[in-house]
């Protein structure tokens, strides 16, 4: 099938759009409370929480460590107790490396007239000390019910679960957001592996596109971070666009090329800190891939009559020399809708390995597992066939 084959139908799921979480999800209040908590941007001193409501709320946290002592977080980095009409996020900061914490929601209603207060959720912050880590990546679900669902059922626990863009068709409504990205399917993805979100190029379309921000939680609140998880760096990367910024179909709206530009500078800064430069294990993750089966520069024209990026040659201009001075070894991508791995070569010694299509029959899933031994990236269906399978010795052996 054509990667854009997808357009228009959702091979037998259907959009997310509900305005109430579906029952299976265990922790919310139906009515004030609109979605599960949602455990985002693991860090070795935190997390963030967000989670939906259905009016003007105010909300906090109480957190509980592995000892049992509870602590009630209700500050926002303004000073204000956490608020909002559609969504409340609340940071958490001040926890230990590697520990195992749970977490749960009070919310309560602006004039008083109802509170909701969710089940207890566990999970454990990232520790860059660990001789260990295992994760879990998805990519181009594109609001697929049925994909998600078997996603969900088939991928375990891990440090982090990483979904590498796309995850909606576009957001032409505004009520799409919501059940999208903090109840995809009805499904409580954050559970006991918490998300990260890398943004993909149909995340940035239609009008409410700069809604996202306000639901997706990342490290830095950028769409670009980098952390450790056990001998694993990771660097993640916002690839923009599959076309450049004056297309037409954008209106206006975008402007990748400084955002590529700002990324480039930032990347030899992050990569040249101990914690990356001596890392065993370097991956970076980014939506569209740097390099592809078949590259073909393409021109304005091309663009005007239908034609988009397979691989994003302005991503690969702007990063390629720092990440070949970094010595990344992989970089881990979506986008085309059809699995493909690329070793390295002399000119590009990172490898190239990208993840299937939003359908049930397309779509994969891939779990990373690093020791002092080894890296292996395993992709596999939703069948359970192992589709490929990658691995890498940690540097310096």
């Amino acid at each position: 099938m054509k990667r854009r084959g997808f357009l228009g139908t959702v091979g037998g799921g259907t959009v997310a759009v509900t305005s109430r979480v579906s029952g299976q999800s265990g922790d919310a209040v139906v009515g004030l409370v609109n979605s599960p908590l949602v455990v985002m941007a693991p860090r070795e001193d935190g997390a963030e929480i967000v989670w939906a409501v259905t009016s003007l709320c105010k909300a906090w946290i109480e957190v509980k460590d592995e000892k049992g002592a509870i602590e009630k977080v209700a500050m926002d980095s303004h000073g204000m107790v956490p608020q909002g009409d559609e969504v409340v996020r609340v940071r958490l900061e001040g926890l230990k490396p590697g520990a195992r914490y749970e977490v749960r929601g009070h919310t309560e209603s602006s004039g008083g007239k109802g509170t909701a207060l969710t089940e207890w959720r566990s999970f454990r912050t990232l520790d860059p000390a660990a001789s260990e880590s295992s994760f879990v990546v998805w990519n181009d679900t594109h609001q697929n019910e049925e994909t998600i669902k078997r996603l969900h059922a088939a991928t375990p626990e891990g440090d982090f679960l990483l979904w590498n863009g796309d995850l909606c068709n576009d957001w032409h409504q505004e009520g799409w957001l919501v059940p999208t990205l903090l109840n995809p399917a009805g499904q409580n993805v954050s559970k006991n592996r918490p998300l990260m979100v890398v943004w993909g190029n149909h995340d940035v379309r239609g009008k409410w596109a700069y809604r996202m921000p306000e639901m997706i939680a990342t490290p830095n609140g950028r769409p670009f971070y980098a952390f450790r998880s056990g001998p694993v760096a990771v660097v993640c990367l916002h690839t923009g666009e599959d076309k450049p910024d004056d297309h037409p179909s954008f209106g206006g709206r975008v402007a990748f090329e400084k955002l590529r530009a700002e990324q480039a500078k930032w990347l030899k800064e992050v990569t040249a800190q101990p914690e990356f430069r001596d890392a065993p294990y370097r991956v970076v993750f980014c939506h569209i891939p740097l390099r592809w089966k078949k590259e073909r520069v393409l021109a304005q024209g091309d663009y005007e009559r239908g034609a988009y990026d397979s691989y994003s040659k302005m991503s690969r201009d702007e990063w390629h020399d720092a990440l070949v001075e970094w010595k990344a070894q992989v970089v881990i991508s979506g986008h085309m809708h059809q699995t493909a791995h690329l070793p390295g070569t002399k000119d590009f010694p990172y490898a190239q390995l990208v993840g299937g299509g939003p359908r049930p029959k397309q779509a994969t899933w891939i779990e990373g597992k690093a020791d002092e031994k080894a890296l292996t990236l395993t992709m596999k269906n939703l069948e359970g066939r192992e589709v490929e399978r990658v691995v890498f010795a940690p540097l310096g052996s």
